[in-house]
């Protein structure tokens, strides 16, 4: 099915431009098939585009450093120049630079996995990640996504959110047993997030991983949160205690540093 991109009415009424759009597309396509390469055909197909352009713009972009091609020529996945582009992105931006220093005490203080995120769209984006000592390796990384209705991280933002802002789709995707497919029972949960004052992803996510997220109301509504990860065998009620009360100090550490509007570029 076709990526939707928006054809008219883009910022300030301005009208978007048709070759841009379509490069945008494909570069997120890529991004989105992760190691699963794809052919120019499977291309053309899901973007809708004659098979003759997309090859025009491939080669274009694999120029560029955009792309990257085998040795075929037959095979195609995103390139090096958006892994740079990435880095780029969170090396300027401020909130980033502000929260790694407090993720960095927080992983000390617990020996857990800690992670910033950052809705965008129906999705979290992870943008920090500090990994346990143990190292026990989960899915998420750096620029990977997720549903903003799975972790810990994503339930913290919605909850700061009215219901009507909730994914219109039912059911939702669910990744484990544990996740919430209903809008019934994630609005239970985000009405629990309220009250507690922060959020809990048991297994839902990730089987054997519990995550503890906490919006970050430097923003309103918040726009990032922080979660801690721990796995399930490793997880007493006196650890949870001990894991919530860092990283709700770790929040209130960050929100009191944050600029007041206006002492530094913010970008919507």
């Amino acid at each position: 099915m076709r990526l939707m991109t928006q054809t008219a009415g883009g910022a300030g009424g301005v009208r978007e431009v048709k070759s841009a759009a379509r490069t945008v597309e494909l570069l997120e396509l890529l991004a989105a098939r992760g190691d699963r390469p794809a052919r120019l055909q499977e291309l053309a197909d899901e973007l809708e585009v004659p098979r003759s352009s997309m090859y025009a713009l491939l080669q274009t972009l694999i120029s560029r450093g955009w792309v990257r091609t085998d040795l075929t020529g037959s095979l195609y996945g995103i390139g090096i120049h958006a892994l740079l582009a990435g880095t780029s992105y969170l090396d300027s931006d401020p909130r980033v630079r502000l929260v790694r220093p407090y993720l960095d005490e927080a992983s000390q203080a617990l020996g857990e996995t800690l992670h910033m995120g950052r809705l965008d769209g129906r999705d979290v984006a992870y943008l920090a990640t500090r990994e346990s000592h143990e190292y026990l390796r989960t899915i998420t990384r750096v620029g990977r996504r997720l549903p903003a209705h799975v972790g810990a991280l994503g339930k913290a933002l919605l909850a700061e959110r009215p219901e009507a802002e909730l994914p219109p789709e039912e059911p939702l995707k669910a990744l484990t047993p544990h996740t919430h497919t209903t809008h019934a029972s994630l609005a239970a949960d985000l009405a629990a997030t309220r009250t507690r004052g922060y959020s809990i992803d048991r297994e839902e996510g990730v089987l054997g991983i519990v995550g503890f997220g906490f919006a970050l109301r430097y923003d309103r509504p918040a726009q990032d949160a922080i979660s801690c990860s721990v796995p399930v065998a490793r997880l007493t009620p006196e650890r949870e205690d001990r894991i919530v009360t860092v990283i709700r100090e770790a929040r209130s550490r960050i929100e009191a540093a944050a600029p007041a509007a206006g002492g530094a570029t913010y970008w919507r």
